[in-house]
């Protein structure tokens, strides 16, 4: 809890000194291959938002725009490396040029929703942009699909931050929660989603004479 405190302390002078540029760039570092917590940077921006030192809204489109960069970073990178890699060093994982021709073409059909749905779970939200960017998924669809991601963790993030005010030291009593509830979220969608497929499938093939 000490490390935490200090840690929000130090991001707290960091942004307010950077400004939205901060903010965009510590979350990009989140959203690309860096390990550096999305939940370490949002609040305490929220933080200056309550304090009146910066504009809530710009601070939620700073981590938006951020997270967005980051995962278009990611999304170049595996477009340019990610299936030479895998054709050449894929066999060793037993992974087969079939296999990714598979997941591309999964990919390509569900690819919005798994966009969406990875950017709320931990862990996966910084990779989810690799799976896509082998599969080519067109750029206009993965950038709206991102941003809504990004977007509910970003917003969430940011008002957990601005509604604690000066209690920023009970953000770590509260990220897990915050977590949990986006897990579920993603759940949700998920659920929703396969339910409406599998109504559409139902009546594709359901019989003429029924």
């Amino acid at each position: 809890m000490n490390l935490l405190s200090a840690l929000i302390t130090w991001l707290v002078e960091t942004i307010g000194k950077m400004g939205y540029t901060g903010i965009i760039s510590l979350m990009f570092l989140e959203s690309s291959f860096f390990p550096f917590p999305s939940e370490v940077v949002m609040p305490p921006a929220g933080y200056l938002a309550w304090k009146g030192e910066m504009s809530l809204s710009l601070v939620i489109l700073a981590g938006i725009f951020g997270s967005l960069l980051g995962a278009l970073f990611n999304y170049w990178l595996a477009v340019k490396l990610g299936r030479p890699l895998l054709l050449k060093y894929g066999k060793y994982f037993f992974i087969s040029e079939q296999s990714i021709n598979k997941a591309d073409k999964f990919f390509l059909k569900h690819g919005h929703v798994s966009t969406l749905v990875g950017r709320l779970l931990p862990v996966i939200r910084q990779y989810i942009s690799l799976p896509a960017g082998i599969a080519r998924m067109p750029i206009k669809t993965f950038t709206i699909f991102t941003s809504i991601g990004a977007g509910v963790w970003v917003i969430v993030l940011t008002f957990a931050g601005y509604l604690l005010g000066e209690h920023q030291e009970l953000i770590g009593k509260y990220l897990h929660i915050i977590s949990i509830g986006c897990i579920l979220m993603a759940f949700l969608i998920a659920g929703i989603y396969f339910l409406i497929l599998r109504a559409k499938n139902k009546k594709i093939y359901k019989s003429p004479n029924n």
